[in-house]
Parts: structure tokens; sequence; C-alpha cells
């Protein structure tokens, strides 16, 4: 009999990541027309632009979105893990990221080197969160910022993967 295993627990974003949680909210998130699920692979020039995230929930709870590379800047040897490429916080249940407050602005993924991982993960705020953006982007840790602005476990994580594009040849 077939066992099914996550795609986060396969793709390793549950343990690098986040610790083992329990979806409590939809997430869904669109670079254009092409809806995300984990483990696709996405060319980086379709990210340059922030995704369209909706989330579902009631309208009066509040959410952090953040979106980070744990493979920064290779797989192999990820000393930077994890890149933050963007936090978005206060987004009302029931509407999508654009509708809350930037604390550090989108960043498309360009990665140097190999396949990497992005991670956007999702939290419910207890209270109304006033972040401030780390000082760099390079050595955050969302489970940190989680814990300093008491978010808990996440209620969603969606993850997707892209890997340098070749240069483009004209002829």
């Amino acid at each position: 009999m077939a066992r099914f295993v996550d795609p986060l627990v396969v793709g390793r974003v549950i343990g690098e990541v986040v610790d083992l949680f329990v979806p409590s909210i939809s997430m869904t998130v669109a670079y254009g027309p092409k809806d995300i699920s984990n483990g696709c692979l996405l060319k980086p020039s379709a990210t340059a632009a922030p995704p369209l995230v909706r989330i579902s929930g009631r309208r009066n709870d509040l959410y952090t979105l953040i979106m980070t590379d744990p493979d920064a800047p290779s797989p192999s040897d990820p000393t930077m893990r994890e890149y933050l490429h963007w936090i978005v916080a206060n987004i009302p249940g029931g509407t999508d990221a654009s509708k809350g407050e930037d604390v550090v602005e989108y960043m498309g993924p360009r990665p140097p080197v190999g396949i990497h991982r992005y991670v956007l993960v999702l939290f419910e705020q207890k209270t109304r969160v006033n972040a401030e953006a780390p000082g760099e982007r390079a050595n955050f840790n969302t489970r940190a910022f989680a814990a300093a602005h008491e978010l808990g476990l996440p209620t969603a994580v969606v993850y997707f993967n892209a890997q340098k594009e070749p240069a483009n040849r004209r002829r």
C-alpha cells in the first residue's frame, strides 16, 4: 500500500526552515497565471515581480508572510541560510499579501548555482506586528523571527525550486 509523504518533508522544508506543523489556513501562491505547487520548478525571470499570495481566514485575523531561500549561496554549502526575500505583516485574513505591510521589500530569486528552494511561510498573528527589517538579508532565521514576534507554528507553507537561467545568446 502506497503511503503519502508530505512534499514539505521530502523537500526538507520541514526540519531546515520550519518545524512540523498542521496546516490550518489555505494559502495559494501564483506568479502571473502559474499557480505554485510544492516542489515545482520556476524560472527566476518568471519570479521577478512579487507573487499573488491569497490566504483564507477571517478578515479580523492578521497574518505574517515570510519568503526565504535556505540554499544560499549554494545548496551544497548554504552558508547564508536562510536568505531573506520578503516579509509582509498584518495581512487581513480572506485577502492577499498586497493588503499587508511590507517589512522587507520583495526580492525575486537569483540563484547563483544549483537548484534552490524558495519557501513561503504564513503565520497567524496573535496581535498586530510592528516588526523592523533585519540589518541584512543573509542568515535570516524564520523560527527566530516567529519566536521574537510570538507567531507560533506556521499555518501554511508553500515552496518552489529555481535555478540560474543560461545567459541569452543573441544571434
